[in-house]
């Protein structure tokens, strides 16, 4: 029982026996109406993320995102702007 699924009303009421789950170890995923939504983890578990950092597989990103150019202001439709375009 190392990753168990929970519908969103069975871990609302059965809280308490889902986290005992999780402080004993094991993961817990979250659906609604069948999709996973989320994941309850113990927290001293490293993530997948985490845990390619540590084996060096993967390194944070040397320089910080660049934020987006502003927008450039144009009139018209969209389907009108991509016509003209291609003119």
């Amino acid at each position: 029982m190392d990753n168990v699924e929970v519908g969103v009303r069975e871990l609302r009421d059965n809280l308490s026996r889902h986290l005992a789950d999780v402080r004993s170890g094991h993961t817990v995923t979250v659906t609604d109406h069948g999709q996973p939504v989320a994941r309850i983890v113990p927290v001293g578990r490293p993530t997948r993320l985490e845990q390619l950092r540590s084996e060096g597989r993967v390194q944070p990103a040397r320089q910080k995102k660049q934020p987006a150019p502003d927008p450039i202001p144009a009139e018209g439709l969209v389907g009108e702007l991509i016509a003209e375009q291609r003119r």
